[in-house]
């Protein structure tokens, strides 16, 4: 049996107001990126649900879905975006940097908390109003980080699920945007849409490809 790391063990060790930061959909060649911020005050830290909190990547959609209900309820936090006009014109990275400026902006405009301390998953520090660390793989280290990565995915899938509505043939409530072959299908197919990420790879393959096709027929 795997031995569970996830814990407050990170935030105990600090004082004051520590919040965990993550993001969803570096990765997909569609949609923006989703980011949380998320801070559990002392009081909520011994709830049941802390037990099945995770990497979202390890949950299944109904544990992220049950678990955003009772993070919602019982925490502090700010979910926010980087559009893909902003991917494209800023890189993934940044726009991922910026998404999470924007998360705890809305946390601390909504709940009027000031944290001395964020914890962000991964190793590249945003710009925020207070000290930051980065911590690698912090979603499957950090309770806060790993409670802002279930935000910012279960977040991330109902849009793209809204997405699917209006674009079907890419398969986007499905794979979320990211590169699957049903997805590189309906780029083949349908062509680029409004919420593909023009600076990645297969989208500019699949637009290059478009514009070829449209000069052998001229």
């Amino acid at each position: 049996m795997t031995k569970r790391t996830c814990s407050f063990r990170i935030e105990k060790s600090l004082s004051g107001i520590t919040c965990g930061l993550d993001e969803a959909g570096r990765g997909p060649l569609a949609g923006p990126v989703v980011a949380a911020c998320v801070y559990v005050h002392e009081d909520y830290r011994r709830k049941r649900f802390w037990s099945q909190v995770d990497d979202s990547k390890k949950l299944k959609a109904q544990q992220r879905e049950d678990l955003y209900a009772s993070i919602t309820e019982h925490c502090y936090y700010g979910i926010a975006e980087a559009s893909v006009e902003e991917i494209d014109t800023i890189n993934i990275l940044h726009a991922s940097m910026l998404a999470m400026s924007r998360a705890m902006d809305r946390m601390i405009a909504e709940f009027s908390v000031a944290p001395v301390m964020a914890l962000v998953d991964g190793n590249y520090p945003p710009k925020l109003p207070c000290t930051v660390q980065t911590v690698i793989q912090g979603d499957a280290t950090s309770l806060s980080i790993a409670a802002a990565s279930i935000l910012a995915k279960v977040t991330r899938d109902c849009l793209m699920k809204d997405l699917c509505a209006q674009h079907p043939g890419y398969g986007w409530s499905n794979n979320a945007g990211y590169g699957t072959p049903e997805h590189l299908a309906g780029l083949k197919s349908h062509g680029v849409t409004i919420h593909h990420r023009r600076s990645f790879a297969p989208v500019m393959a699949a637009m290059a490809e478009q514009d070829n096709f449209v000069g052998n027929q001229g």
